[in-house]
């Protein structure tokens, strides 16, 4: 849509903050609607300028939160339009040795009723891979986390000693497609990263309320934005949400 090209065309960096929930909410354990607000980064200021509230059903995020299916809109903050529609069926927890494909995590990122892509689980030992999806399903970025050890270990050390400034942080990092069989080791080349960041020491501990960056690739478009944008609501769902398995 004319939303996403307007809001997404020209920003490097955009930061998603997910809403904290209300205290007694968070006592009774109940998993609320994942609900975001967006922003994008002016002068050294963070600007919102979108929003979005999941669609589900109360009783699969309870007990299913990691494999729930769900819809999200995010709708800008000035007028509602849409920017992307996030669609994810019901599949198994992101899990080591999957070989059947029906069993494999996907989500689709539309804009206005057309595709713009897709974000798909692949076959893995160890570490969690994903591969990302134009609108005619052929493949235009890879994602997983930074490894080490020949991709057997995630680096830990990827985002900053995680005894300091590291702390509480979980980057997933962008590779294109032309770089396949060379995104392991601690020296691989990333082109855009979803970076998860701690929001203080009482919210980690009690909450799965989470910030995320998404640092584009330089040279992707519009289009290829919306789709990183909705894998960080995908990766959210599968790794920092509570009652999670993954």
């Amino acid at each position: 849509t004319e939303a996403a090209k307007t809001q997404l065309e020209n920003e490097p960096l955009i930061t998603l903050v997910q809403n904290r929930r209300a205290w007694f909410v968070q006592l009774l354990g109940c998993e609320t609607k994942a609900q975001f607000k967006y922003y994008k980064h002016e002068e050294d200021k963070r600007v919102q300028f979108a929003n979005s509230l999941e669609d589900s059903n109360c009783f699969l995020r309870l007990f299913c939160s990691a494999c729930r299916p769900f819809t999200t809109q995010v709708k800008t903050e000035e007028d509602d339009a849409e920017i992307i529609t996030v669609d994810r069926p019901c599949a198994a927890c992101v899990h080591p040795l999957k070989c059947c494909d029906g069993l494999k995590q996907v989500q689709t990122i539309s804009s206005g009723g057309d595709k713009l892509g897709s974000v798909k689980e692949e076959f893995f030992c160890c570490v969690p891979r994903f591969t990302i999806y134009d609108d005619k399903d052929e493949p235009m970025y890879l994602l997983h986390q930074p490894t080490c050890v020949g991709g057997m270990c995630v680096y830990c050390c990827a985002e900053g000693n995680p005894c300091g400034k590291g702390c509480c942080k979980a980057g997933f990092h962008v590779f294109p497609m032309d770089q396949k069989g060379n995104t392991d080791g601690t020296d691989a080349k990333r082109i855009g990263r979803i970076l998860k960041k701690p929001r203080g020491v009482l919210t980690e501990v009690f909450t799965d309320s989470v910030v995320m960056d998404v640092e584009f690739p330089e040279d992707s478009t519009s289009e290829q934005k919306a789709v990183l944008m909705g894998t960080a609501l995908f990766i959210n769902a599968n790794f920092f949400e509570g009652n999670n398995d993954s």
